[in-house]
């Protein structure tokens, strides 16, 4: 059973409530989409003008635009290089250098822009069959407001999350359909974007509950949501995949370690999207003050996408994109059983939080760029174009900035170390490793042993003093010949460098 549409009402204190109905039949369709589509196309544009700044904006990006031109030179995903993320957005990155070249991310921030605005279309289009052709507006528009309502490293970088939320939509929308079969496949593609983005599954299910043949639909959606999981497994390393992907994040997702700055991160980071949805809170907590909207599907899509954003216990500020797209819903079917003058002040509300997202976007500095920048120019001036270089840190971006591949297939320290986020406590060195890490570490050094060694730990719990494989390798056969703003670069006794 959907959820009620406007124009069946009841009187709850003076407000008028949606009903229990079967199904909206949405107004006429000509020219709607061609008078909505270019509005979100230009707020999609308007917000993501940030994203354009930089070269990049965190080291996801960087560690993606790295895996990238490593499956370009022949390298194998979960083999030659590793990550604990499935296959679909290093793939995504791998296609656009393949056909723009590998220098710049204009192209997947071009692509972005276009994941947002179909994110926007498909809730527009959700909110439509629900409430009618106002409500396609209103959630279309509310969310592309409050999607960059993060620190501008999170909300403008074109990472993983951004490419997961189209997937979550479509998912919901084909559900809302009773298409079962695409919405498997949308879960699917939501999971192979990240992890996390399977947990859009629970509200499919409520749905299919709800729909009246869960039976026959269950075949459906199984069928769906397993065939491209299965061939995304198939495509790269089934164990690989498995191992990657699912079991071999143990000691990253555990609560040890620093808990008072990973809870400080988490409540900063809520507070950030609690002032982003300035616009959207009140109504929703007037409706819940009132009665119920009768979307309990909604309810449990944010239900499981908080938990998703729990999951690991990191609380970094891009997992909390995964909460926009239900917000937004729910917002707008608040806003449905109120007066129209609540609407106009959540979209007035919600365009001056965004404002201020915007400037934050358009003016804040991004040290460790720069100071991943100066690291790259370093490494350049002193290694061959075809030279291997490691550098020991959190910053996989440098390897790209450098235009140098890595002599390991391990990209950061913190695999390595499990060091990640700001993490400083027991649970940092070298037997917290992803399990079979340093013999293989120690079989790569042995084979091929970089030209250069950058130790960017700059006082971080994982410096080479602390890892005592790292440091007796550097003492046997490296030797510090610069000092580049903290970081330590060693060359090789008897290499060659320029």
């Amino acid at each position: 059973m959907l959820a009620a549409p406007a124009t069946s009402l009841r009187s709850v204190r003076g407000l008028r409530v949606p009903g229990p109905r079967e199904e909206h039949a949405p107004g006429p369709r000509t020219g709607y989409w061609r008078r909505l589509l270019p509005l979100l196309a230009a707020l999609a544009c308007v917000t993501r003008l940030p994203s354009f700044r930089l070269p990049l904006w965190n080291p996801d990006e960087g560690y993606l635009a790295v895996q990238a031109r490593i499956l370009a030179d022949g390298g194998e995903l979960y083999e030659t290089v590793v990550d604990r993320k499935p296959p679909l957005v290093p793939w995504l990155y791998a296609g656009a250098f393949a056909l723009f070249g590998d220098s710049s991310l204009l192209p997947l921030k071009v692509l972005a822009v276009a994941a947002q605005l179909l994110t926007a279309a498909l809730l527009a289009s959700l909110a439509r069959h629900r409430w009618g052709d106002t409500a396609g507006r209103t959630a279309g528009v509310l969310y592309l407001l409050v999607s960059i309502g993060l620190n501008p490293e999170d909300a403008q970088a074109a990472t993983f999350e951004v490419f997961m939320l189209p997937c979550t939509a479509a998912a919901m929308w084909c559900a809302d359909r009773r298409r079962w079969g695409a919405a498997g496949a949308a879960v699917a593609c939501a999971f192979l974007a990240k992890q996390t983005g399977g947990a859009v599954l629970l509200p499919v299910l409520w749905l299919l509950w709800r729909g009246g043949t869960p039976r026959r639909g269950t075949a459906r959606l199984a069928a769906g949501l397993c065939g491209p999981v299965l061939a995304a497994a198939l495509l790269t390393s089934p164990s690989g995949f498995l191992f990657w992907t699912v079991t071999g994040s143990g000691a990253y997702a555990s609560f040890t370690g620093s808990e008072l700055h990973v809870l400080g991160r988490g409540l900063v980071n809520a507070a950030i999207l609690a002032a982003a949805c300035a616009g959207l809170a009140p109504p929703v907590v007037r409706v819940l003050r009132i009665a119920r909207t009768g979307a309990g599907e909604l309810w449990l899509w944010l239900a499981s996408s908080v938990a998703a954003v729990l999951l690991g216990f990191h609380f970094f500020g891009h997992y909390y994109l995964q909460l926009m797209p239900p917000l937004a819903l729910l917002g707008t079917a608040a806003l449905q059983i109120l007066p129209r003058e609540r609407t106009v002040r959540a979209l007035v509300t919600s365009g001056c939080a965004c404002a201020v997202f915007l400037a934050w976007g358009l003016t804040a500095p991004r040290p460790e760029l720069a100071h991943a920048t100066r690291l790259a120019e370093t490494v350049r001036a002193h290694t061959a174009p075809d030279a291997r270089v490691l550098f020991w840190g959190i910053h996989p971006e440098t390897y790209w900035l450098a235009d140098r591949l890595p002599a390991s297939r391990f990209l950061t320290a913190g695999l390595l170390t499990n060091y990640s986020g700001g993490r400083n406590g027991p649970q940092v060195g070298e037997k917290y490793a992803i399990d079979g890490a340093w013999p293989t570490f120690r079989e790569e050094w042995r084979r091929r042993p970089p030209t250069l060694v950058i130790d960017d730990s700059r006082g971080k719990p994982y410096a080479p003093t602390r890892v005592p494989s790292l440091r007796r390798a550097l003492a046997v056969g490296y030797e510090p010949v610069l000092w580049v703003e903290g970081a330590v670069v060693y060359a090789r006794v008897g290499g060659e460098t320029r």
